[in-house]
């Protein structure tokens, strides 16, 4: 059926999909544009991707970066937001269905704006997921959480040897600036938050392995950054395992090829995968509509000014969007949704599409944080690394925050974690910390009868 809608209107149209940093910044720069804004997107809130890991290690909560969308656009009286799971665009007849608890909706547009972000890849092994969760939504950082703080829980409680080993050892998957910051906060969790607060464990004696089939740690941001970040997290004790290709994750662990062709396992309760991103799929549904061709990683290759070929009213930008030289970051998705909704407005006023000056982007650097008071940050040609490189990181982030009261509180809990051993987040609930272990004592003990019986027989 067809979603009515908030008003009857025969302004021109705009549908948004996605309420990451295109899709907020696309519909909040159409604030003063005289057309009807439906903005529609699988969760309720914008999410401050760059700091779920700050959520998976308990530095800050869930909430400081995942404000209600609908409350940020509350003034934008020309603006409706709608909670839905797109399935699919018909280009023909302009309009999106979108799904939400069995009930189908249509929404009609006249300029569509595609900021669906992307996913975790498993570069084809998407049963890994199950063992080795990624870091795209607030559910994969809460889940990561439980598992962290879980396997220290598990080992406390066992006898076995080999069992706290496997517990006590953490891997993440891919050297990009996510695993770089998770390695290094799950490091700093076991050397000072955890530090004395276990009795039959040291939690400092957990090992923490970043690993990664890449010959380098932080590839884009180039060498000299790289062995910076490398030797500031071997300083920590995180092990770095570079030219080590995963071939396979399983509950208890990881199996690596070396270069040499060696195959080798790592025994490990918890994984965290950071290695590679996988486009929405709603490029496949354009694809199959239109002359778009899609790069490996299902990546949209858009016109010079954004849209899709034969569609001037069609825009993707952001993590779906393969433009060259523009990284899959915030600022990417930034000043795309700039450009789109600019193109949106100059239309209205009779603008020929044929005309538009091509999308620019203005690189404005990169950063990743390595530890407390420590980061690498690359602007230009510029390249530094240590303290100030870690300001300057705060500095950004906190900018890029939405809401006074989020940027008050997470420099509260900035300050209270960089400050001391503490952090304000390392709840987690029952679900997360015992229904998986259970199922996996459970299978334990199965697998232990089965190789008695085998034994026996």
């Amino acid at each position: 059926m067809s979603h009515p809608g908030a008003t009857a209107s025969d302004r021109h149209k705009v549908v948004i999909i996605g309420s990451g940093f295109g899709g907020l910044t696309a519909a909040k720069e159409l604030k003063k544009a005289d057309v009807d804004i439906k903005l529609i997107a699988r969760t309720t809130h914008h999410l401050f991707q760059p700091l779920l890991y700050q959520v998976a290690t308990g530095i800050i909560s869930e909430g400081e970066i995942a404000p209600a969308t609908r409350v940020i656009l509350r003034d934008q009286r020309n603006a409706q937001v709608l909670l839905g799971d797109v399935t699919r665009i018909d280009l023909e007849a302009k309009t999106v269905r979108s799904e939400l608890l069995g009930h189908t909706y249509v929404t009609p547009f006249d300029s569509l704006i595609i900021a669906a972000g992307a996913g975790q890849s498993y570069f084809g092994n998407d049963h890994f997921a199950e063992f080795a969760p990624g870091m795209k939504s607030i559910d994969d950082a809460l889940e990561l959480r439980g598992r962290i703080l879980g396997a220290f829980e598990q080992a406390e409680r066992s006898s076995d040897p080999a069992r706290r080993e496997k517990l006590l050892t953490f891997v993440v998957v891919g050297a990009g600036p996510t695993g770089v910051e998770m390695a290094g906060q799950i490091a700093e969790l076991a050397d000072h938050t955890l530090k004395g607060a276990f009795r039959h464990i040291d939690s400092t004696k957990a090992r923490v392995i970043l690993l990664d089939a890449a010959p380098a740690v932080l590839p884009p941001m180039g060498e000299k950054l790289g062995k910076k970040a490398q030797a500031r997290l071997e300083k920590m004790g995180v092990e770095i395992q570079l030219n080590a290709m995963v071939t396979d994750v399983d509950r208890n662990g990881i199996t690596v090829k070396d270069p040499d062709g060696t195959m080798r396992r790592i025994e490990a309760a918890c994984k965290v995968w950071s290695a590679g991103v996988s486009a929405s799929p709603l490029g496949r549904d354009l694809a199959e509509q239109s002359d778009v061709e899609l790069d490996r990683a299902g990546r949209v290759k858009v016109m010079p000014d954004l849209s899709i070929p034969g569609h001037p009213n069609v825009f993707v930008i952001g993590d779906m969007a393969a433009v060259e030289g523009v990284p899959g970051m915030a600022q990417g998705a930034i000043q795309g949704a700039k450009y789109a909704a600019k193109a949106v407005a100059a239309g209205l006023k009779g603008a020929d599409p044929a005309e538009r000056e091509p999308f620019n982007y203005f690189d404005k650097g990169s950063m990743a944080t390595v530890s407390r008071f420590n980061a690498v940050a690359k602007v230009g040609p510029v390249e530094f690394g240590g303290f100030i490189a870690w300001l300057a990181w705060l500095g950004l982030h906190l900018v890029y925050l939405i809401g006074f009261k989020n940027k008050i509180v997470t420099v509260l809990s900035w300050t209270i974690t960089f400050l001391s051993t503490n952090r304000g987040q390392l709840t987690i609930t029952e679900q997360q910390a015992y229904a998986r272990t259970r199922i996996e004592e459970l299978e334990d003990i199965a697998a232990a009868v089965q190789d008695t019986e085998k034994a026996a027989s």
